[in-house]
């Protein structure tokens, strides 16, 4: 009796124990869920990573409900056991125990092995026995915890070359290169990491000191962002402080002034270089730096006063590496509500973070090209005749933001 794979965010033959348990005889199987839309970039690039799998062993793909889709499929081979790598997301985990119910019914075993992470979210605790708040101690614990080795080596697959040119490349220089969006000084490799095309233990296992490496650091990032998920699901759109869900004053987006100005973040037209860069870098490639990721969405809480959650509902269908609990939580970081959160009034100035970290405007002009002969690309203003002046003053709206998030502090003490 054979068994199945199914594949979900562990789209590689190499380091998968999940595949291994399964055995070389597995019918590998990917459900496509009408339920979950993963937006228009993520598709394309799901279809690129099924077609390398594909190539790399036999690989079935269905269409609709998994619980129904590989119950009927079990049914027919005679097979007794699904494995899949667990995935700790809301959705996934409400997804799979109903898979796991619906397989029991037919005699059928759900075996989860793995994880997308190094350190299984939910395993690691504070001396209290919840979940970790703040980062560095989550790191500590995670560095202390540590992780196993690969479990399987195969031939190369595009992820793991990325990652090789990186590693003896780009990585000597990361923690100072990656901020700088104009320099190739980061690794692209988050929507490979997503989809599980490369297991973050594969890259800890090729660093030569991870316990001070800035590389590993950021996967650690990744990995505490999983495990807040994995104990606050709600965080997906509620804000770990809920103050700012039921007591900040925010702009009205049915006030066309506000809508018209969230249409220009969209799209990349508010008349602050950095900002715009930035948003277009989104709209063309489906991915952004991270440096402008944190831009740009302080631009639309604190200089638009918007609320993160409209942010980050615009960014999951827009980024290829859209992951929930990276995206959700990095949003409520920036406005400050999230789990060790950067203070609220930590605004980031869109001008004197590009004129830092594009100090020659090179990164501007490669996504607005309207300013590809502008001397100094960085100051809002009348800069070319087809690029917009800036739709709010920053300073202006910086004191606002302040002052709402005052009045927020103030009526939680009163």
């Amino acid at each position: 009796m054979p068994a199945i794979h199914w594949f979900r965010r562990d789209l590689r033959v190499a380091d998968n124990p999940a595949l291994d348990a399964a055995g070389p005889d597995a019918v590998a199987v990917f459900v496509r869920d009408p339920r979950f839309d993963v937006g228009e970039v993520r598709a394309t690039y799901l279809d690129g990573a099924l077609a390398e799998l594909a190539s790399a062993r036999t690989l079935q793909i269905h269409a609709g409900d998994p619980a129904v889709v590989l119950g009927e499929l079990a049914e027919r081979l005679g097979a007794r056991e699904v494995f899949c790598t667990a995935d700790t997301t809301p959705f996934a985990r409400k997804r799979d125990a109903t898979v796991e119910d619906a397989l029991a019914q037919r005699g059928v075993t759900l075996r989860q092995i793995d994880t997308p992470y190094a350190v299984p979210p939910g395993e690691l605790h504070t001396q209290s026995g919840g979940g970790f708040r703040v980062f560095t101690p989550f790191y500590k614990a995670w560095l202390a915890r540590g992780w196993g080795s690969p479990a399987t080596t195969a031939p190369f697959n595009q992820a793991l070359n990325r990652w090789r040119a990186f590693r003896q490349g780009a990585l000597s220089q990361y923690k100072k290169a990656r901020d700088f969006p104009a320099d190739p000084g980061t690794s692209r490799l988050s929507p490979a990491l997503h989809f599980g095309q490369i297991h973050p233990r594969t890259i800890l296992a090729e660093i030569p000191d991870p316990l001070t490496d800035p590389f590993a650091r950021q996967l650690a990032w990744r990995e505490f962002y999983a495990d807040v998920l994995w104990h606050r699901p709600e965080a997906v759109w509620t804000s770990l402080d809920e103050r700012f869900d039921t007591q900040m004053e925010y702009a009205n987006l049915e006030d066309p002034v506000t809508a018209a100005q969230y249409e220009a973040w969209t799209q990349g037209r508010t008349g602050y270089p950095y900002v715009d860069a930035g948003m277009r870098q989104l709209l063309t490639e489906g991915w952004m730096h991270n440096r402008l990721r944190m831009v740009t969405a302080s631009f639309l809480i604190k200089d638009l006063h918007l609320p993160w959650q409209l942010g980050a509902r615009w960014f999951l269908p827009h980024l290829v590496d859209a992951d929930v609990a990276n995206n959700q939580i990095s949003w409520q970081w920036v406005a400050g509500c999230g789990t060790d959160a950067a203070p609220y009034f930590r605004i980031f100035n869109p001008v004197t973070q590009g004129r830092r970290f594009d100090p020659d405007g090179d990164y501007i002009r490669r996504y607005v090209p309207e300013l590809a002969d502008v001397a100094d690309p960085h100051e809002p203003g009348v800069l070319a005749p087809d690029y917009p002046g800036p739709i709010v003053d920053h300073r202006v709206e910086r004191d606002v933001a302040l002052a709402r998030f005052q009045a927020l502090g103030s009526r939680a003490s009163s």
